[in-house]
């Protein structure tokens, strides 16, 4: 089924707020016929998710601002504006914002369905919001309830 061309101006899109990270969503699985999701992320100093394994979806990353440090598997490594990566179906991997000012990410999932996990946990946020509520044990609660129904394993530290 042919679904119709998407476009996002400056600062459009639905925000979540989830985990303290900002996502703003470019592009659903109801906008792709469920191939691909894209999002951007504003990651504060100290925050980032867990490590996690998807059993579903590819993950790449592209750092717009900023710089962010990865984990893949037992690998640990800072990436700066401009990197590019991609993550495999089962990889353990993460990201944290170990440097003192705010970060940009592009995320894409590809096929689609995890951005619902988030739309589910998350805390709807304002058009032009920039932050998020810092992380809360009720949060983190319903976060690790809902990862095991889109197929996500948090590796809780």
């Amino acid at each position: 089924m042919q679904h119709p061309a998407i476009r996002r101006n400056p600062g459009e899109g639905r925000r979540i707020g989830i985990v303290g990270d900002v996502y703003r969503f470019l592009a659903t699985a109801e906008e792709t016929g469920g191939k691909y999701a894209t999002f951007e992320a504003i990651v504060p100093p100290g925050s980032g998710p867990p490590p996690h394994i998807h059993s579903r979806e590819e993950e790449s990353f592209l750092v717009l601002e900023g710089e962010m440090t990865f984990q893949l598997g037992d690998q640990r490594f800072t990436a700066g504006e401009g990197t590019f990566l991609n993550m495999p179906v089962g990889s353990l991997h993460c990201f944290k914002n170990e440097s003192n000012k705010t970060a940009r990410l592009l995320i894409t999932l590809a096929p689609a369905g995890m951005e619902a996990m988030f739309f589910e946990v998350g805390t709807p946020l304002a058009d032009d919001a920039d932050t998020a509520p810092p992380p809360n044990e009720d949060e983190i609660k319903k976060l690790l309830a809902a990862a095991p129904r889109y197929g996500l394993e948090i590796r809780v530290p």
